[in-house]
């Protein structure tokens, strides 16, 4: 289907015209027509990527009445980022429609430039959640006259704790407005919005849920632990147009991987919550002009980027919820081009990535991480490639006798091997004796391989070692009572973070999510406001308890009720005092039941830290004399 057989009104389809499309994505063909001929509300699940913005923002602009100077349509959405292209985009659409104002409102700047916009008559508006709510106090956005209520990416809005903010928008909105709800999934949380102000929705469904995209490849790379770093960089060397990001699980680990792109001549910048506003537009700024390359972020600090180039996504470390490799995938192949997801794997996650390819319906494609002598023969063509089409300056010839003169004892060939080294010395003593990084099945399943175990306990004790309960430097560690047996992600944690706090910007760093219990670090700076924060916190029916994570011996802070059901001596932990005997029983006994996904040195921690387990550890201490 064209978009001239859509019924959309001429202005629009002359601004499309001039954007270069031509054919309606499947999300675009299911949804146009309906809206243009139908009155009633719209659930739309699609992945990010596949044309979403056109498929609500066309109808939405061919629905408005120029001549009302006010709000006719509200489109919110999670994240600045995602705010400003949408706006972008509907003013691209909107750019024959004379008379129509569309107005992006957004935190993390000035408030006044946006109160004169509304003020001017705007009669569309894009906006963050947070930001609407202040406007609305404010008195300076008003919804009583909203004709259509378009929530984009409703799931990453329920994720990052708009739950309650979402309820205030939509309860400032009329009745009888349309609502177009649009969703890469479909959580528990959605199908409430969808339940209380929704009303005869049409469910449109173009591909399966959570099934990765047919125009995007699913690569992994069997590596070492250790050899991460080193397979990121010649899976790079090896795709020498790369424009892509890199994902990494926290702050840390982003702002390290960048900063090593960025010493070995990439490319490269990070992204993450603990950037300025400022900072953040910077960066981002220079990577959708191309002057970054590869963009190192954590998943929270890259929602809302929207560009349809990138060739790769590439999976430095795998999420811990599986969905959210969907998300990270579907921001590479967008709007009909293809693109290439990559994971960057050890030999413990194999499970993981069945899981995966399970949920994507796909099966993920096993790459050899290429040596020395590939790497050295693609960057090599392209560099031949790049002189054959470089563009001759006319002024060179004024210096060619010299230069002749200079070059006349050389024969072609050793001029070709002078010009080449000289370009790639450097390149190609870097990957001469190169190792070989793969890890094949075989040795997985050696476990007599003496390098193979000293690697399995080096690892192990690199994790134990981040879960010592000593947070990063700046940072202070938690403990909440929620962890996998309570479907507890890390997603999850980050919205009931926003959601209590009523604070967006809380750097979150580390999160561990364990089996019955997680551990989170923020900067030391929101301590006060996580520990008052959680009074009354309630999540999934579970109440929740939240304390600062302490090394064994010292008091622990509470940021909730008690409620783990032990009882509290003077303010201290379980291993602050007492009988050591009993400490070394109960210890025995812990030790023979050990849960799983839960480390030693995780366990100890819950039990030497929190005054909230010390009841249960004193009666197993106590059953074990008597037995």
């Amino acid at each position: 289907m064209i978009f001239s057989e859509t019924g959309l009104s001429k202005n629009i389809q002359k601004a499309i015209i001039d954007l270069g499309f031509e054919t309606l994505t499947p999300i675009q063909q299911e949804v146009i027509p309906y809206l243009l001929g139908n009155e009633t509300d719209l659930i739309a699940l699609a992945q990010t990527g596949t044309g979403k913005t056109a498929a609500f923002g066309l109808p939405v602009l061919h629905k408005i009445d120029v001549e009302r100077k006010l709000p006719q349509a509200i489109i919110l959405c999670p994240t600045r980022e995602l705010c400003l292209q949408i706006a972008k985009d509907m003013e691209s659409y909107a750019k024959y429609t004379k008379g129509l104002k569309i107005t992006a409102v957004y935190g993390g700047a000035s408030i006044i430039p946006q109160i004169k916009s509304l003020k001017s008559g705007t009669q569309i508006v894009v906006g963050t959640p947070g930001r609407v709510i202040d406007l609305i106090n404010r008195k300076s956005l008003k919804l009583q006259n909203i004709e259509v209520v378009v929530l984009d990416e409703a799931d990453e809005m329920l994720n990052m704790g708009f739950k309650d903010d979402l309820d205030t928008i939509l309860a400032e909105t009329p009745k009888t407005k349309q609502t177009f709800l649009f969703s890469a999934t479909m959580p528990k949380e959605v199908m409430r919005i969808s339940k209380n102000y929704m009303s005869n929705a049409k469910t449109i469904e173009v591909a399966s849920r959570n099934e990765g995209a047919a125009n995007i490849e699913h690569h992994y790379y069997m590596v070492n632990a250790r050899d991460r770093y080193k397979a990121l960089r010649r899976i790079c060397d090896m795709n020498p147009d790369i424009y892509g990001i890199v994902f990494c699980r926290t702050r840390r680990e982003t702002a390290d991987v960048a900063d090593k792109l960025m010493q070995d001549g990439y490319n490269a910048d990070a992204i993450h919550g603990e950037l300025s506003q400022a900072q953040r537009d910077h960066v981002m700024g220079r990577f959708r002009t191309k002057k970054i390359e590869i963009l190192v972020a954590t998943d929270v600090a890259a929602r809302g980027i929207d560009i349809n180039e990138l060739t790769h996504v590439i999976n430095y470390n795998l999420p811990d919820d599986d969905e959210i490799y969907v998300h990270r995938s579907g921001r590479t192949g967008r709007a009909g081009n293809k693109g290439t997801s990559i994971i960057i794997a050890h030999s413990r996650e194999g499970r993981k990535l069945k899981l995966i390819e399970k949920m994507i319906k796909r099966d993920l494609m096993l790459m050899k991480v290429p040596n020395g002598d590939e790497i050295c023969q693609i960057q090599l063509m392209r560099l031949v490639d790049k002189v054959v089409t470089t563009e001759i300056n006319h002024q060179i010839e004024n210096y060619l006798p010299s230069i002749e003169e200079k070059l006349a004892h050389l024969d072609k060939s050793e001029l070709i091997k002078h010009f080449v080294s000289a370009e790639f010395n450097r390149f190609l003593s870097f990957y001469k004796n190169a190792p070989d990084l793969n890890v094949s099945g075989s040795n997985n399943k050696d476990r007599s391989d003496r390098g193979e175990r000293k690697e399995r306990r080096g690892d192990r004790k690199e994790r134990r070692g981040e879960r010592n309960g000593h947070a990063e430097a700046g940072h202070t560690r938690f403990f909440i009572n929620l962890g996998k047996e309570k479907e507890m992600q890390a997603h999850n944690l980050i919205g009931l973070i926003n959601e209590y706090t009523r604070n967006r910007n809380i750097p979150v760093g580390k999160i561990d999510i364990m089996g019955k219990f997680s551990f989170f670090e923020v900067s030391e700076n929101f301590e006060t406001d996580i520990l008052s924060s959680f009074s009354d916190a309630v999540w999934n029916g579970n109440r929740v308890n939240v304390e600062i994570s302490q090394a064994p011996g010292t008091k622990s802070i509470r940021g909730g009720g008690n409620r783990g059901g032990g009882r509290r001596d003077s303010g201290r932990s379980y291993s602050g005092g007492g009988d050591r005997k009993r400490s070394r029983n109960s210890g025995r006994e812990r030790n023979g039941r050990k849960s799983s996904g839960e480390s030693s040195s995780a366990r100890r921690e819950s039990t030497g830290s929190f005054s909230s387990f010390k009841g249960k550890f004193n009666a197993a201490a106590k059953r074990k004399r008597i037995n």
